[in-house]
């Protein structure tokens, strides 16, 4: 009877695969970019935009702590630094759809159950990704120093903006990422548009309102339609991804040539 009952439970305790146990561990807080965080993402990002990724909750990595909690907190934020790495390269190589949470662990050089110590499943991947990669450029656009900036010198540093940090680096590859997937994912295409989209055309319209009350601009068009201003760029990240080995974009001249259709010739605005 006694051999019957540790037999069952010996069965019960082996029944929890690690995985499932490992997903109750808290998920990446991908509400910070609300708050104001200008963190970057991924190592090999990190590489391209200058930053390295927020740390979750771990060891202390303060200057204050002991030496060997500092060392295992660096362990800890360089081992999510490279499953994030990995996810991006994994997303943009396969799909979000096609790719598996082994074939970032591969990738990575971490065990799968590694994996759900840090992230809670894929989509918690992706919207991490989401917020330390563009959540950097959304906090700047809402930072820009525009008090006595005219519109077009506004826009000109926005445009500038969009193409070293978001053209220029591995973001763009989000952006590809949720224009490719978001019309089979919703969620993802809902998560981005809220943490990215909606904050950046809230931040527009402010820089539009206050030109348009400054005399700068002849009508509000632009403050009910402020997507006009980024179409383009948003065009010619399409037209990278497609086109680019046959006919390479001038990015700059483009969005110069568009500020010019919309505030009319330098000098004339």
């Amino acid at each position: 009877m006694t051999t019957a009952k540790n037999s069952s439970r010996a069965r019960t305790r082996g029944s929890r695969s690690a995985p499932e146990t490992l997903r109750q561990a808290p998920a990446a807080d991908s509400d910070r970019m609300r708050a104001g965080d200008t963190t970057l993402g991924s190592a090999d990002v990190s590489a391209q935009a200058g930053a390295a990724l927020p740390t979750d909750k771990g060891p202390d990595a303060s200057p204050s702590a002991p030496p060997l909690t500092r060392k295992r907190a660096r362990n800890s934020a360089a081992r999510r630094d490279a499953i994030l790495a990995a996810a991006l390269d994994e997303f943009t190589d396969r799909g979000f759809a096609s790719t598996r949470i082994d074939d970032i662990a591969r990738r990575a050089g971490v065990g799968k159950g590694t994996i759900y110590l840090y992230f809670r499943d894929k989509d918690a991947l992706f919207q991490e990704l989401v917020t330390t990669m563009l959540g950097s450029f959304v906090v700047q656009l809402e930072q820009l120093p525009v008090e006595d900036m005219p519109i077009r010198l506004v826009l000109t540093r926005l445009f500038d903006l969009f193409i070293s940090e978001v053209c220029g680096t591995k973001r763009r590859e989000v952006l590809r990422l949720v224009m490719a997937e978001g019309p089979r994912f919703p969620p993802l295409a809902e998560f981005y548009y809220h943490h990215v989209v909606e904050r950046a055309l809230a931040a527009l319209r402010r820089l539009l309102e206050r030109a348009l009350a400054r005399g700068e601009l002849s009508d509000d068009r632009l403050i009910k339609f402020p997507q006009l201003v980024m179409a383009p760029a948003i065009a010619a990240i399409i037209w990278s991804s497609l086109f680019d080995r046959f006919a390479p974009l001038d990015m700059s001249g483009l969005l110069r040539a568009h500020l010019d259709t919309l505030l009319g010739p330098e000098g004339k605005s």
